[in-house]
């Protein structure tokens, strides 16, 4: 891996922190001996190089590559097994940033169009003081959320990549890994070109939720992605445990089924019950991300047919609580959670 940051040019791409030229000494340094390297490097990875609410810098999708390459190493990290799960999350984050739908033709347009400028407006902020890269956001030439929609879309062309990388990971007898895995899997394969895998992926991803009923928190995390690549999530609105329940309900293809309705207006009525299921746990690792959360509020706008309850999902709480702890994405940031150990 580290021979493969050489083949990407990191002096004409940035992450928040400016010029991305120090990414390839913090991906080092995560299979480095040194422990004040490695924990630089980690928050490195989850901090600088990906944009929160699941959105992406120019050195997002390069580095993306590589951490995928990191979980094709038998034994990068042989003494914390955790780690390949952190990297399975971080290309979960990708997924979501890559999650273009039919928005990505137009912006490829758009990138092909202004290429000249956009390069020249990279050129400039890579070279600019960071108040001069600040201003540069606000030049109205709407040049720069052009740079970040073209950082997007090269995660968009990626992710067919990264989910071939990732597939095997579902068969990881860790469930942690496992659960990382398919909810990297739901995000990757959204891309268009994915859709002739779906209908197998679906039939393994219904096994293994099947095969999981012992963990609440990996089979919540499986059925999101069930849902989210268009498969039935039925079986699950029964289930004892109220996070699975919830879960299950949230498929886009379950509007107006019955049962699902009624599992919303139950977490209306009582969103601690979400919140408190889990336990100690962190939500399933997509509900850490924005575009779920707002699929968990539009959900409950359209299903739940009390005025007051949708009033405060709009609001983005109920009960006066927020559906998710309002410190939770700033935790997951620089410690991502992926539930309990296994």
């Amino acid at each position: 891996m580290v021979d493969r940051t050489e083949d990407v040019d990191w002096s004409g791409l940035f992450h928040a922190l400016g010029p991305a030229c120090d990414t390839p000494r913090h991906l080092a340094a995560l299979l480095d001996d040194d422990a004040a390297a490695f924990v630089e490097g980690y928050a490195h990875l989850w901090s600088t190089t990906l944009r929160r609410e699941g959105k992406a810098w120019p050195s997002t999708a390069p580095t993306a590559l590589l951490v995928a390459e990191l979980l094709d190493d038998p034994l990068p990290w042989p003494d914390d097994p955790s780690m390949p799960d952190a990297m399975l999350a971080y290309l979960h984050a990708v997924g979501v940033a890559a999650d273009l739908g039919d928005r990505a033709a137009e912006i490829r347009a758009r990138v092909e169009n202004r290429a000249p400028e956009l390069r020249a407006w990279t050129t400039r902020y890579l070279s600019a003081d960071v108040d001069a890269r600040d201003r540069m956001w606000q030049d109205c030439t709407e040049l720069g959320e052009l740079v970040l929609d073209q950082a997007a879309l090269a995660c968009f062309d990626l992710a067919p990549s990264l989910l071939r990388r990732t597939l095997p990971h579902l068969a990881s007898e860790r469930g942690n890994r496992r659960a990382c895995a398919a909810a990297a899997v739901g995000a990757l394969a959204r891309h268009p070109s994915t859709s002739s895998q779906r209908p197998a992926l679906l039939v393994q991803l219904t096994s293994m939720a099947r095969a999981a009923a012992a963990c609440s928190h990996e089979l919540a995390t499986i059925l999101i992605t069930i849902g989210r690549l268009g498969g039935d999530t039925r079986p699950w609105l029964t289930d004892p445990h109220e996070g699975v329940r919830v879960c299950a309900a949230l498929a886009p293809g379950l509007g107006g089924d019955g049962a699902a309705d009624r599992v919303l207006r139950e977490l209306a009525r009582s969103p601690r019950a979400f919140a408190a299921s889990f336990d100690d746990m962190a939500p399933p690792l997509q509900l850490q991300y924005k575009p779920y959360q707002d699929l968990l509020t539009y959900a409950l706008l359209r299903r739940v047919d009390d005025a007051e309850a949708r009033d405060r999902a709009a609001s983005g709480k109920l009960d006066g609580k927020p559906l998710l702890s309002d410190s939770l994405a700033d935790q997951m940031w620089m410690a991502p959670r992926f539930g309990p150990a296994s």
